[in-house]
């Protein structure tokens, strides 16, 4: 935001420079003693001037309309940490930063909003603003009058009255004060800015000694004491440096102080420590590199100190610094979604986590320890219920999606030992699918095709053997695309069956007298090996016969100059223009019968889907009449990759049908497409390059990573069942930081510092593709901090696959610097850290980003209005028989009362969610945490009571409360009431609902009758026919759902009741 304009109280219009990058390497600038002239001015001041003076620090979004001249933006190289510069790793530092003051936005109810200059007094005793029409002492805010500070845009000002869609609401927050509760409401220039405010006034709040010069230190705001999770984490420290301090003599050398900081904090780069160290030494003119205790406190408290695991540490702790059993619980059960063994889990967490011995007595878990336990494999985004086989495998193969590698990944150079290792590669990382081009060799032997080294076909098929099922026992399918004499056939039927032996799968009875019958599942073929390829016609006699070479007539030119609709590497499918001309009539090939019954799958081309849909009344191009009749379900259907993706576009139904039952392949050219255009068509095999590194392999390894990893993914429900499948969602995301980035491969410079910021790229359905980017961190490589929200509103769940991708923002280009992919089903909610990969795959050392995951079904309608009611209209359909509609008529009254009990639920929680300051993806653990806190009385005593009457968690006012605490706690009482109406009146309802489906049950085998009697015939009865069918399922359905809300109704209940009593909240029986 390069302009801003301030209204009001006379301020005039302030235009802030472009900032400059130097001075903003580590997150918020601090200011050091330095900042004091040396001629004696008074420190206070001295600070003032320097926090004017600086540039104020806010993350840049890069505004793409800027041209990149050579005036611009240029990277900086730098050598040195800045002394000057210190990150937040206290109380103490969050209060300095406080009174040496920052801009500010005050929003008002009227709309407007003021560009404010806030800081504390010296003393800690008030808030001060300036310039304002006001005089000094009424543009001021006494600190002992402060009842609460919240986070977010959780006030009636930001919700109902202020411009909140132009305020971050990352750096929001309010400040109430008051007997009547009044609000101050903030938005800081940046979300860390908002992050230092809020977490030094909680100090505050909690430590009342230190209001009115209960510190030391004056602007410093240096404390002696400081809080208890600070004292416990100096004190680690000093028994780690009595540890190397063999002599006893208070000092270390500067290589052991540097080794221990390494060994403390193992992400902390050595050149970093030793730098740090250095500048230390030179700031104090010591002659000496030896490092006393306080220098080794010092710069491990700065260097290994990360800011956004600070701030959460404070909101949780409540201050304090550290978090004992009771909170480590509630942040389990509240934001990591952890069940009943929340209580044991958390005691797991202290005894593992906690690095000092003091810390593990008290039960605490200190700043390090939660650092750690957020930096573990526990904590990580990836769900590890997905890293065992958790899907169905007893379901048809053409149920699932199928990991291929096409020939390319041998093909191509990169692995020195040549195809045999690229096949190994392939099948060790989970392949299921394998593509093999063969042709006649010198001496009888049938050869692999490779560009610069013909391998013997023996030696390739033994590397598939043996590495076959090493990462996973499920069947591997080879598909043979041959070109070889009748002689060389036989050669290659002969070393199949030797090399493969009982692995070798074949249809016990062929495929032409199996009809349509399923494929088998993976279970049932563990451990199996499937050809696919072309197989003589059913009935046909003789040693041989001709087949169609439709196949291999595209191949014969090799890969790259084949003709087709191309997608680029990571572009998504479209419609392509014009249908172009029908496929042309394949060649035909001399085709020998010991090979052919080695195929299980008979391997077709695209005149198979056209056949069928000319069998369903889509009359298309016309199959090949010399083409067998092969059972579709024993087919693999290779469709050009222009083609696939016009179908996927145009005929979509269609072609999710054919897949239904049918594996169907994209052909694979030069380059890897975006394989999730396809398999949103219902494509199951897309082969890709595992050699090309981007976009396509990185969503081709999410979506596999599914199931253990085990090669097979299954297919969505409409996919495969052709009914809804999950419902829609809204992921909600919080970037919150980085940490230990590397430089992109090839800087330019040692000393270059990285500019990162991070893109999210949400890959699904069509309508479901999105893409994000935060702000640019600029010159911070170690811990920058973002602090950006993001939604996605996603209707297909099951095939949406999220990107992360760390960039390093450039004029000339932006260089890659890490990425993460995963499938959407395996994200956990909660805070989480995401490892990052490099460009192929490959782990980053310490390398991760800190996000917060929450997801929730979509409510519809607009937040805050009228919710989008479920099943209203004419739900049940007219059926044309007076008889049956006559009959299905009574139940529109119990539908729409239905509809009701599940829409008042709906809307009671999102007004609780929304009275909390809550998003509707927020867990309900956490608004009872925000309730508690609000109704909590000016000593800390709870401000009501927890009744349960009739078995409901009524709450009871214990006392006079402020007008927006009832406004809370009467939208809580609603949430109550509107669960107690659906658990008392589902029962009836469903009842009523039930009677009317039988009753046109019973009327079900007389319908012919009953339409000739209204003089319905052909497709006027058949439509009559699938409207009453629509009419019972609808019965059905919305008995099922009532049946599963009140299921969940009870659940909510006894959530609300345990969240209560953990939050504080005493209970009564009544």
């Amino acid at each position: 935001m390069s302009e801003r304009e301030c209204h009001g109280d006379g301020a005039q219009e302030y235009r802030p420079g472009r900032a400059s990058r130097v001075g903003r390497r580590s997150g918020v600038i601090l200011p050091s003693a330095r900042c004091s002239s040396p001629g004696g001015q008074d420190s206070e001041t001295g600070l003032m001037d320097a926090v004017k003076a600086a540039p104020r620090r806010s993350s840049i979004i890069k505004d793409t309309s800027v041209a990149k001249v050579s005036g611009g933006r240029k990277k900086t190289v730098s050598f040195s940490s800045t002394p000057s510069e210190r990150k937040v790793s206290s109380a103490a530092d969050c209060l300095a930063f406080m009174q040496c003051g920052c801009e500010l936005r005050k929003v008002r109810p009227n709309a407007r909003v003021y560009c404010r200059f806030f800081t504390l007094d010296a003393d800690q005793a008030c808030l001060r603003w300036e310039p304002s029409k006001k005089d000094s002492e009424r543009a001021r805010l006494d600190v002992a009058a402060i009842r609460e500070v919240r986070v977010g845009k959780s006030t009636d000002t930001f919700r109902h009255h202020g411009p909140a869609d132009q305020l971050a609401e990352e750096a929001a927050f309010s400040i109430i004060h008051g007997q009547d509760c009044r609000t101050l409401d903030l938005v800081a220039l940046s979300a860390d800015a908002a992050n230092i405010w809020v977490t030094g006034l909680r100090y505050l709040l909690s430590h009342p000694a230190a209001v009115g010069g209960g510190a030391r230190g004056g602007a410093g705001g240096v404390f002696e004491e400081g809080s208890h999770g600070s004292r416990i984490r100096r004190g680690w420290l000093a028994d780690e440096f009595g540890k190397v301090d063999e002599d006893g003599h208070g000092f270390v050398t500067e290589d052991v102080a540097v080794a221990t900081v390494c060994r403390l904090c193992p992400s902390i780069k050595e050149t970093k420590v030793r730098l740090r160290f250095k500048e230390i030494q030179l700031s104090k003119e010591k002659l000496t590199s030896h490092v006393t205790l306080e220098e080794f406190q010092e710069a491990f408290c700065e260097l290994c100190t990360r800011p956004d695991v600070y701030f959460l540490l404070v909101q949780l702790s409540k201050d304090r610094e550290c978090l004992d059993a009771q909170d480590l619980r509630l942040f389990l059960e509240a934001e990591q979604g952890a069940g009943p063994s929340a209580a044991e889990a958390s005691l797991d967490i202290l005894r593992r986590f906690e690095p000092s011995v003091a810390g593990r007595e008290q039960g605490l878990l200190g700043l390090d320890g939660f650092a750690r336990y957020l930096q573990s494999p526990e904590c990580q985004l990836f769900d590890p219920q997905n890293q065992r086989v958790c899907q169905d495998m007893s379901l048809p193969l053409s149920h699932y999606y199928i990991s291929a590698a096409c020939a390319r990944s041998y093909q191509q150079g990169g692995l020195s030992e040549g195809a045999p290792a690229g096949l190994a590669h392939a099948l060790r990382a989970g392949c299921r699918y394998l593509e093999l081009r063969v042709g006649d060799g010198p001496g009888g032997e049938p050869l692999l095709d490779h560009p610069t080294l013909p391998i013997p076909l023996h030696s390739a098929l033994e590397t598939v053997r043996d590495h076959a099922f090493v990462t996973t026992p499920f069947p591997l399918l080879v598909c043979l695309h041959q070109r070889c004499s009748p002689a060389q056939q036989r050669t290659l039927a002969l070393h199949l069956r030797q090399v493969f032996g009982a692995c070798l799968y074949t249809p016990e009875v062929s495929p032409a007298g199996q009809g349509d019958t399923l494929l088998p599942s993976p279970e049932q073929l563990r451990g199996r090996v499937l050809l696919a390829g072309r197989k003589l016609p059913p009935g046909q006699e003789g040693e041989e016969g001709e087949v169609s070479d439709e196949e291999e007539g595209v191949g014969v030119v090799g890969e790259e100059e084949e003709e087709d609709v191309s997608v680029a590497e990571g572009e998504e499918v479209g419609v392509v223009e014009g249908e172009g001309p029908p496929p042309p009539q394949p060649h035909r090939l001399r085709l020998c019968r010991e090979l052919s019954d080695l195929m299980a799958l008979a391997h077709t081309g695209s005149r198979a889907f056209y056949a069928k849909r000319g069998q369903q009344g889509s009359p298309q191009t016309p199959p090949d009449p010399t083409s067998p009749p092969d059972p579709l379900s024993w087919t693999l259907c290779s469709l050009e990759r222009g083609e696939a993706g016009r179908l996927a576009s145009e005929a979509a139904e269609e072609l999710v049908s054919f897949t239904r039952q049918t594996l169907t392949r994209v052909r694979p050219d030069s380059s890897n497409p975006n394989p999730q255009g396809y398999w949103s068509g219902g494509c199951q095999l897309v082969p890709l390059n595992l050699q090309a590194p981007g976009t396509s392999l990185d969503l081709h390894r999410a979506c596999f990573a599914q199931n253990q990893g085990r090669g097979f993914v299954l297919r969505p429900t409409p996919f495969r069942l052709g009914v809804p499948g999950a419902p829609p969602q809204t992921l909600r995301l919080r970037v919150i930081g980085a940490h230990g980035l590397p430089k992109p491969q090839g800087s330019g410079s040692i000393g270059e510092v990285i500019d990162p910021y991070v893109a999210l790229e949400l890959h699904g359905v069509p309508a479901d593709c999105a893409e994000h980017r935060t702000r640019t961190a600029a010159q911070n490589q170690d811990a920058p901090l973002f602090n950006q929200t993001f939604e996605f509103q996603v209707s297909v769940p099951e095939l949406a696959l999220l990107r992360f991708v760390v960039l390093d923002d450039d004029y000339i280009g932006d260089d890659f610097i890490g990425q993460y992919s995963v499938a959407l089903e395996c994200l956990r909610p909660g805070y989480r850290s995401v490892p990052l990969l490099g460009l192929s795959g490959e782990p980053l050392p310490q390398a991760s980003l800190f996000i917060h995951v929450a997801v929730a079904g979509q409510q519809g309608g607009a937040r805050g209005g009228a919710q989008r009611r479920p099943g209203r209209g004419r739900i049940l359909r007219h059926t044309g028989i007076r008889t049956l509609d006559y009959a299905l008529r009574p139940a529109s009254a119990p539908l729409k009362e239905a509809a009701d009990l599940r829409e008042g639920v709906q809307n009671a929680l999102e007004s609780f969610k929304e009275q909390c300051g809550l998003p509707p993806v927020a867990k309900l653990k956490q608004c009872i945490q925000c309730l508690a806190s609000r109704l909590q009385t000016a000593d800390g005593a709870p401000g009501a009571n927890l009744a349960l009457r009739d078995g409901y968690p009524y709450l009871d006012s214990l006392g006079y409360m402020p007008e927006t605490s009832h406004k809370l706690l009467s939208a809580y009482q609603k949430v109550i009431t509107a669960h107690k109406l659906l658990i008392e009146n589902t029962d009836g309802v469903q009842e009523r609902i039930g009677q009317v489906q039988k009753h046109g049950m019973e009327l079900h085998e007389d319908l012919p009758k009953l339409g000739e009697e209204e003089g319905l015939k052909g497709p006027k009865l058949s439509k009559a026919a699938e409207s009453f069918t629509w009419n019972i399922t609808v019965l059905k359905g919305q008995c099922d759902l009532l049946r599963r809300a009140k299921v969940d109704a009870v659940d909510t209940l006894r959530e609300l009741t345990l969240a209560c009593e953990a939050c504080g909240l005493t209970s009564s029986t009544k």
